[in-house]
């Protein structure tokens, strides 16, 4: 029997997902499974989680979304619990699959799964799709693509013309009705887990103004919900906010699951200068994209350098782990109120705007003399909207050990919170002030070489 299976990973949806369209155009029989790893949850990164609760309950949603609509096609998601290789793996040789389908994979950890899965089963044939991304494998080489800098990728990319594919993006996916599934029935496992999981987590309340669900349906309504409002128009005014619902896109989390593809923002983003308005903003939004896709693509090229501590730096950065600094920086107890305010944001939404993040990561390498991994392990566990590439990335720029050419980055945090929070609103909501007599060994900050 003609079998696939197709294995969600970064890719909870079914429009604009080629994979699943592939394996049921291929195949007399599909199954549809998605892996659970128990350490997931174990303080194992850095003493942290590699999934809190805010990102977990985001993750539920968009499964259960995932399920019903392929309830509706006469077929179910299965749940699989362990290591991914092993279970996978087992279910390969357990139903006699002959085909694994799955979006491409970026990740270190992800990419070795699927190396051991294909040792295991030499006779299996694995299918790989870009849906993560906005170019696929044969419009980017290594050797042909400068990566020096996001510049000369955003260069290249722009003068080169790369398409991006925008065709029939939001036409529903390939009718699976007629594609018989050879899993068993729903266990209690789904609806078990499920329903225990989501029993003891506190809805996600986006900085007070808006309720975020995680899973397709809630995607594609947030998406137009924002480009059939005038945000779009600003965006690049709105951007550096600290608060504000419609200051940025909130798509990040959308995006890192999967319930969006890039190329549907891209999409509608073309859509809108079409019909509504093009101007610095709209190409702001694209910009945004092309810095995402730029660190997804870095990430498969470097490997583990994406990880380690001096990165693709010849020396190692000036800072350590101190264990009172970085808890004081977790939980918001530092002496500087701005910091305090993003982090107590943090922990409680899972929420932080780009300009908070890069404020508070600044503080962690340059004022406290922390190791950056700490930090980007610690938002890894915090944020609903984690993407390996883009967090890890971002935190080797702050750093000054990825590819950036100016090394590194400095914030002169009094300046940043007369910029972005001059009334101190922003502080007095999320309780910035603290009690905390924190001190800490650093140079006199009239010292400090602020980048900005």
């Amino acid at each position: 029997m003609n079998r696939a299976l197709y294995w969600f990973t970064q890719d909870l949806r079914l429009q604009d997902n080629e994979g699943v369209k592939w394996a049921a155009q291929t195949h007399e029989q599909v199954a549809f499974v998605y892996v659970i790893n128990p350490v997931w949850f174990a303080q194992k990164n850095y003493h942290h989680m590699t999934v809190g609760k805010h990102r977990w309950r985001f993750i539920c949603e968009s499964l259960i979304d995932l399920n019903e609509q392929l309830s509706e096609m006469g077929h179910h998601l299965q749940l699989l619990v362990g290591e991914p290789s092993e279970q996978i793996g087992q279910y390969i040789k357990t139903h006699n699959v002959g085909t694994l389908v799955l979006a491409q994979q970026f990740g270190v950890y992800e990419q070795r799964a699927i190396a051991r899965i294909c040792q295991c089963n030499s006779t299996l044939t694995v299918e790989h799709f870009s849906q993560t991304t906005l170019f696929d494998n044969s419009q980017v080489s290594e050797h042909d693509l400068p990566m020096k800098s996001f510049s000369t990728f955003r260069n290249y990319v722009e003068k080169q013309s790369l398409a991006i594919s925008v065709e029939n993006v939001f036409i529903p996916q390939t009718d699976l009705k007629g594609i018989d599934s050879f899993l068993p029935a729903l266990s209690r496992g789904f609806d078990g887990l499920l329903s225990e999981v989501n029993a003891e987590i506190v809805p996600f309340d986006m900085v007070g103004l808006g309720y975020m669900i995680g899973g397709e349906h809630c995607a594609n309504n947030h998406l137009n919900d924002y480009f059939n409002s005038y945000a779009p128009s600003k965006y690049k005014e709105t951007r550096n906010n600290l608060d504000g619902f419609y200051s940025s896109t909130k798509l990040s989390a959308y995006l890192a699951i999967g319930n969006l593809s890039p190329r549907q923002v891209w999409h509608r983003i073309e859509e809108y200068e079409r019909t509504k308005v093009k101007n610095e903003s709209t190409y702001w939004l694209k910009f945004e994209l092309l810095w995402r896709e730029y660190f997804q693509w870095l990430l498969k090229f470097k490997g583990t350098s994406f990880f380690l501590f001096k990165g693709d730096g010849r020396n190692k950065p000036m800072t350590s782990f101190y264990a009172n600094r970085f808890a004081a920086w977790c939980a918001g107890e530092t002496a500087f109120p701005l910091v305090n305010a993003c982090m107590h944001q943090l922990n409680e939404t899972g929420y932080m705007s780009n300009r908070g993040r890069q404020i508070v990561a600044s503080c962690l390498v340059n004022e406290l003399s922390v190791d950056w991994r700490y930090g980007a392990a610690y938002f890894q566990q915090q944020l609903i909207d984690y993407d390996v590439a883009s967090n890890w990335g971002n935190w080797q720029y702050i750093a000054g050990v990825g590819v950036d050419p100016r090394g590194g980055r400095h914030f002169n945090i009094p300046k940043q919170a007369q910029l972005y929070d001059a009334e101190g609103q922003f502080v007095k909501k999320w309780r910035g002030h603290s009690n905390n007599e924190f001190a800490y060994d650093c140079v006199d900050p009239s010292d400090w070489p602020f980048c900005e």
